[in-house]
């Protein structure tokens, strides 16, 4: 047999493999699991009609550029379609500024690829996203954590970690944030601290990375929309990359996302791209831009966060019944996550363990820490199950816990 190792390059060695998409390969082999792991949509949630409606049109043949490659920055109307979202974010942005992406995990990817060099330091919050996580360590960074509060990012410990890695001679380049229902804990950055954060990265040199794919997820019961106000919003010197997807709005199949960024990065990312897949879907574009233009996600959004909203309850309600306080957690107030720390003497591994025994799978909070720790917290996505499902899931956690 050959050994195919000793033609791997730094990068190929060091790749490892999604928490999330592994708990997906067990749900397929295993049968009957309740899953709370991916942060998946409810599917039940897509605008079929409208979408099969739209691709109909688009299908029968009077604009053979619906099926043709196209640019590499984008389908030109569904840019400008971007520019109205980016605008009803109070987010002011040219065409020049902005670009598709292939799902806002392109644009991680892009920017590590493009900004990233070996040794790199990019602070990102802990725990945070594993995807971008990813991303940036196959770009060879070195990522530092940095702790988070009830109201977001801890600034001094931020502040803290930027001057260790200084002090040391590093180069700190990024700094990379989910501020609205944050994946993994559901948290949401307070208005105040993200004018102050922004003001940071202006004083310490630094490009904040803004990750928005939960912005309009807010349940109106505890948050609103004023309060999920971008970092980019108030941005007036280029400091901010902003990242956004219609996969939580729309329908994730589409893998259509976007950027907005300085125009200059924006022609780095763009040439980037270009050895990558030459161009995002272009009919996944012509379909997002005509959803846009009709207006589909806008009226969808009331029901996604009513039911969300509901899912959230039916949660935090049958875990609480069947567990007691053995979990604790901050009631999020918007997106598709609830965050648990683990009683004293359990882990995440170990309960996963006998969870997976009792037909029932979560993601190990350990997967979104980048300094080892988190072993004593679990993410349980809401989103996709449905509420009766949520329950029978929560009856298998408490037997799980024995």
């Amino acid at each position: 047999m050959t050994d195919y190792t000793k033609f791997l390059s730094a990068t190929g060695r060091q790749l490892t493999e999604s928490a999330i998409r592994r708990m997906g390969t067990v749900v397929a082999q295993t049968g009957d699991v309740v899953s709370f792991a991916p942060g998946y949509p409810d599917a039940s949630l897509f605008p079929w009609t409208e979408l099969r409606e739209i691709g109909t049109g688009l299908l029968d043949g009077h604009d053979a550029d619906a099926l043709q490659y196209g640019p590499t920055r984008g389908y030109k109307p569904l840019l400008e379609s971007a520019l109205r979202v980016l605008e009803s974010r109070s987010v002011r942005a040219t065409l020049e500024q902005i670009i598709v992406t292939s799902g806002s995990q392109q644009g991680i990817d892009l920017i590590a690829r493009v900004l990233i060099s070996p040794g790199d330091v990019v602070l990102v919050e802990l725990p945070t996203v594993t995807g971008a996580i990813a991303a940036f360590r196959n770009a060879q960074a070195e990522l530092v954590g940095v702790e988070l509060q009830d109201d977001g990012i801890d600034l001094d410990h931020l502040d803290e970690a930027w001057q260790r890695a200084t002090r040391a001679g590093k180069v700190v380049k990024l700094l990379y944030l989910v501020p609205n229902f944050q994946n993994p804990t559901g948290s949401l950055l307070g208005l105040a601290k993200r004018a102050r954060v922004l003001e940071w990265a202006e004083r310490r040199d630094v490009l904040i990375v803004e990750d928005d794919p939960y912005g309009l997820l807010y349940f109106d019961d505890v948050a609103t929309e004023a309060e999920t106000r971008p970092i980019a919003a108030d941005d007036r010197t280029g400091r901010v990359l902003y990242l956004s997807t219609v996969s939580k709005m729309l329908a994730p199949g589409f893998r259509v996302g976007w950027m907005k960024a300085p125009q200059a990065l924006i022609e780095r990312f763009d040439t980037a791209k270009q050895s990558t897949d030459l161009t995002s879907g272009i009919l996944d574009q012509h379909i997002v831009h005509e959803a846009l233009r009709q207006g589909v996600a806008d009226r969808l959004a009331p029901q996604l966060r009513e039911v969300y909203r509901h899912k959230r309850d039916v949660m935090s309600q049958a875990i609480r019944a069947r567990l007691g306080t053995r979990l604790t957690w901050s009631t999020p107030k918007g997106g598709f996550f609830l965050w648990a720390t683990l009683p004293d003497g359990c882990t995440d591994t170990m309960l996963l363990e006998r969870a997976l025994q009792h037909g029932v799978i979560f993601v190990v909070g350990s997967a979104f820490h980048v300094d080892g720790s988190g072993h004593n917290t679990i993410r349980l996505s809401f989103s996709a199950p449905s509420p009766d499902r949520i329950e029978e899931g929560a009856r298998r956690l408490a037997a799980a816990f024995g």
